[in-house]
């Protein structure tokens, strides 16, 4: 726990000059230092900063139900033993409430920062793949009300509804606009009631909207005044130099330089496939693993954020865990 205090204070007197600092300019390369005579916001955490891994994320889970398997060794090296998110797709209150709240006790017991992403926003991915969310938007407020509750005053950092902002298109005008009320109020109810997380809106990734729309979303969904960042290459395999470039277009068309982001490093060691496929396209390989010393202005943490060896629904349904899968991205 004397850990966990010191990275606390640190992570909190950290934040007091992040807030005060500029952005990078896009036009700037995301691999070498801006320029001197410009101020960039720094990375919120220090780079001690040590993420929880949570020993039943679906890697572990696999390997400790075939511990023989040949490729066994592999996969829990490389990824089971990586902290990754967990994501909350339950609907019930009561469980994702005491689920939030184990979650960030285990973690605070061990000095690990948790990564949580709530992903139940109504309409979730318009029935397609990832189908599925609550019913309605005063029902997420309530969900939502009951995840807050979970985390408390934890330190946690959570990753705001993948996909919700990029993904809108398909919403009819009245569907859009309770979208951004469900994610204004996620936002300011994490901000006011769970005051030590750190709360990163999704922002899609470089291969998708245009930065400025993105901008525009994220404003509506009030990023710019109860984010403290946002997220980028969610399940994708963009590479992280395009991430970094594109999110710093974002902060500057939203208008808030201090937002940090972080970056899904989770399947990106190979970058995108030449047509940019994101179903379980062959090929990829696992990024860099989950840290805060990413070397870059801004940029505060590389995550795993998609379970790497979860399927995005081509190889088998979306969300399930093909060792197949896991196993050629270790190669």
């Amino acid at each position: 726990m004397v850990q966990l205090a010191v990275m606390v204070l640190v992570v909190e007197a950290a934040m007091a000059a992040a807030i005060m600092q500029s952005l990078l300019s896009p036009g700037s390369a995301p691999d070498r230092p801006p320029p001197r005579s410009l101020p960039v916001a720094k990375g919120f955490f220090p780079a001690t900063a040590r993420f929880y891994t949570d020993p039943h994320n679906p890697a572990a889970e696999w390997v400790r139900d075939h511990p023989r398997d040949r490729r066994a060794a592999a996969i829990r090296r490389q990824i089971a033993a990586q902290p990754q998110a967990a994501w909350f797709t339950e609907t019930n209150e009561s469980l994702v409430e005491e689920r939030a709240h184990g979650l960030v006790r285990r973690a605070a017991a061990q000095g690990r920062l948790p990564v949580l992403v709530p992903y139940t926003i109504p309409l979730r991915d318009c029935e397609q793949l990832s189908s599925g969310g609550i019913g309605d938007v005063a029902a997420y407020q309530r969900w939502m009300d009951a995840f807050t509750r979970g985390i408390g005053d934890a330190p946690a950092l959570v990753i705001l509804e993948p996909d919700a902002l990029a993904h809108m298109g398909c919403l009819k005008r009245r569907q859009r606009a309770e979208r951004f009320e469900a994610l204004s109020y996620a936002g300011q109810v994490l901000q006011r009631r769970a005051p030590r997380a750190r709360v990163y809106y999704d922002a899609g990734n470089s291969g998708w909207q245009p930065a400025r729309t993105m901008a525009e979303r994220l404003r509506h969904a009030g990023a710019d005044r109860y984010g403290d960042g946002i997220a980028l290459n969610v399940s994708n395999f963009n590479e992280t130099r395009d991430e970094v470039r594109y999110g710093r277009s974002v902060v500057q068309d939203l208008g808030r330089p201090g937002l940090g982001m972080v970056v899904d490093t989770s399947r990106n060691g190979a970058g995108p496939t030449r047509h940019h496929r994101f179903c379980d396209p062959p090929g990829r390989k696992l990024g860099t693993a989950p840290t805060t010393a990413t070397g870059q202005p801004g940029v505060d943490a590389f995550l795993w954020v998609k379970h790497p060896g979860q399927a995005d629904g081509c190889v088998a349904g979306a969300g399930i865990f093909v060792p197949g899968y896991a196993y050629r991205l270790t190669g």
